[in-house]
């Protein structure tokens, strides 16, 4: 039988795994994609396929996915683009796949706001990882309090995240980094903490940490340019600090101008009593 461009590879009607969450694989490489589909089918989840952008596109509108495996090559419409039109449309975790070497390219997909990335050859075992490692990030924590501090609050249970009231439109690990740092103020962590805390990997490339800070730094800074909110410490990493700025020191008021003496010594004196 000839494969559909979509195809639901196990789907809650097929197998009874209501509830369990969908993920989307976008991979022009059928072997590729029938490779991670599998793994992530015997892993427990509900896949769905699409060879190419808009069929994913399509597909993702049909059956919004908790996730998205995305090639970055795709014929037509690449990844990034991709990327961008699902966010567009809501929050959705992705991790994007790259056969490219190029930091430039991984970069550009974070920056478009990606999750995370996998880099091919790629183990299937890893991607399923990355992939619980994401989903485990999207779940609602409950019992923990919310945090808040310079105007920005993040309430975890509803991963949901305000400046001064209005919401902010977070990625995923753009939340959990604010979370993180949020409950941490004032202390400096450099970028392999911030990967192993809020990502939960001991190692990966660390701009990912970087561009993501940067994006974060867009979203929550009145002047990212100048933050003052995610401090840069050099040598070291970054630091939250909620400290309002100092104000800035008053010009001392001018002294009073000295009035000239009148005849009685006494100064402004005109030589009459004061009413």
């Amino acid at each position: 039988m000839e494969q559909q461009p979509y195809e639901s590879v196990a789907g809650a009607s097929a197998d009874g795994r209501t509830g369990t969450a969908r993920v989307l694989v976008v991979d022009d490489d059928p072997t590729v994609a029938e490779v991670v589909s599998g793994y992530l089918d015997r892993a427990g989840y509900l896949v769905d396929r699409a060879e190419d952008g808009p069929t994913a596109l399509a597909g993702a509108a049909a059956h919004w996915p908790d996730l998205v495996v995305l090639d970055l090559m795709l014929p037509g419409m690449d990844g990034l683009e991709v990327c961008r039109r699902l966010r567009g449309r809501g929050p959705v975790p992705v991790i994007m796949l790259t056969a490219r070497g190029d930091e430039d390219d991984r970069i550009l997909g974070l920056e478009v706001g990606a999750d995370d990335y996998v880099t091919k050859p790629f183990s299937p075992r890893e991607l399923v990882l990355r992939v619980e490692s994401v989903l485990r990030r999207t779940r609602p924590v409950v019992g923990t309090r919310s945090h808040s501090a310079a105007g920005l609050t993040v309430d975890p249970a509803a991963r949901r995240a305000t400046k001064n009231g209005g919401e902010l439109a977070l990625t995923l690990r753009e939340f959990d980094l604010l979370a993180f740092l949020l409950r941490h103020p004032g202390r400096a962590y450099s970028r392999e903490d911030l990967m192993r805390e809020v990502w939960g990997w001991d190692f990966g490339d660390l701009s990912t940490v970087t561009v993501h800070v940067r994006r974060l730094r867009n979203k929550v800074e009145d002047d990212p340019a100048r933050p003052s909110l995610i401090q840069t410490v050099w040598g070291v990493g970054y630091r939250f600090d909620p400290a309002e700025p100092p104000e800035p020191a008053e010009a001392p008021e001018p002294a009073e101008p000295t009035e000239p003496s009148g005849p009685s010594g006494s100064p402004g004196s005109s030589g009459q009593g004061e009413e």
